[in-house]
């Protein structure tokens, strides 16, 4: 009866422990059938953000003791609709949804990354979540910041009033230099631990 009420209370705190912990959806975008844009090396929207996806789930691990808890709207070369990607969110409790793409462009030497935020939407963790992320990328990795942005995305539309919500371009993939940079593993590696940085950056101001 001992043990058993010892390992019940290890069990109730372990739980609580894990409780506590920030909730992340991140959403490598498009997959399966739709594979995004194509970088000039070939390299594919699709593989990129899945590559940075599992990098935050790696590095959330090895560097960061699971100090979220992370979840992945698609954790292979699959397609999932964007509704769906939504509803995982909230089916969740989320306390942060990103998601992650590949932006492209005619003009080849277009560059730098982009954050985009619900169109109107004036939640001030939403903004200090995207703000942290472009100081990451634009100082600790050197991408060019090109702003934070307003659209009417349908995964932040549908994630508004739920969750603080951003979509990341990471960069342009129709320049060479970027795409070069995306396609290497150590880049995906260095954008999810800039992206993992500033997410927990945004929870210890709560």
């Amino acid at each position: 009866m001992k043990m058993y009420l010892c390992s019940l209370v290890m069990f109730v705190c372990c739980s609580i422990a894990m409780a506590q912990k920030p909730i992340v959806v991140i959403d490598p975008g498009h997959g399966g059938p739709d594979s995004g844009a194509m970088g000039t090396n070939g390299v594919l929207e699709k593989e990129v953000v899945l590559g940075i996806a599992k990098q935050c789930l790696q590095l959330n691990r090895s560097l960061f003791q699971d100090s979220l808890e992370i979840y992945l709207t698609r954790y292979t070369d699959t397609l999932v609709s964007l509704g769906t990607r939504a509803r995982l969110a909230k089916a969740l409790g989320a306390d942060a949804f990103v998601s992650l793409h590949c932006n492209q462009a005619p003009n080849e030497k277009a560059q730098g990354f982009e954050i985009f935020l619900f169109h109107g939407q004036a939640n001030p963790k939403t903004t200090l979540m995207a703000t942290n992320l472009a100081d990451r990328l634009q100082q600790q990795l050197g991408i060019y910041d090109r702003g934070i942005k307003y659209a009417n995305f349908q995964v932040l539309r549908d994630t508004r009033g739920h969750c603080p919500s951003i979509l990341l371009e990471t960069g342009f993939i129709s320049n060479a230099v970027e795409a070069d940079f995306a396609e290497r593993t150590e880049s995906q590696s260095a954008i999810a631990l800039a992206l993992l940085h500033s997410l927990i950056k945004t929870f210890q101001h709560d």
